[in-house]
């Protein structure tokens, strides 16, 4: 089903929609994260990626219970964007042979994907509120607010020290 697929007729749809992709997009990143951790040098980067390997399973879990709130069963849409761009992020990082300058690669492919997350889930929450769904809105903005903070901590870190490292 393409997003924009004639199985989507309503708003409910697009939203159930959406949380499936978000929840492919999730359990996608759950895989590539460990590998991510392996190939940081940064001890503070790695303690990141490892910190938000642990959120993420917790926002797999709010997104479980949204999908039961919303009384739909627990599924995922294969999402290319996701896909694309940790395929992407595996390729750059396989070509680059400073580690400080792997490190750089690896915040700038962290936060490719963060920003998708972030874009998936303001939607989602907005959706959410529009459909009466305050408590699927409130799980959703949990997850959001987490995106949004590592997203923070990745450019802080990035600008504060890997970033100069790498140059």
């Amino acid at each position: 089903m393409g997003f924009f697929s004639k199985d989507i007729k309503t708003m409910d749809d697009l939203f159930v929609h959406t949380l499936r992709d978000i929840y492919y997009a999730e359990n996608q990143i759950v895989k590539a994260l460990p590998e991510m951790i392996d190939k940081a040098t940064d001890q503070a980067l790695k303690d990141g990626f490892e910190k938000h390997l642990q959120e993420t399973h917790v926002q797999i879990e709010r997104l479980e219970q949204v999908f039961a709130q919303h009384g739909v069963d627990v599924s995922g849409v294969n999402c290319p964007a996701i896909d694309g761009i940790l395929e992407e992020a595996d390729d750059v990082a396989g070509e680059v042979d400073d580690d400080r300058v792997l490190d750089a690669a690896l915040i700038a492919a962290a936060q490719a994907v963060e920003h998708y997350e972030i874009t998936r889930y303001g939607t989602l929450v907005a959706w959410a509120k529009q459909l009466g769904r305050p408590d699927c809105a409130a799980l959703l903005q949990q997850n959001l607010d987490e995106e949004m903070k590592t997203d923070k901590a990745l450019s802080g870190m990035a600008e504060n020290h890997i970033n100069a490292a790498a140059a």
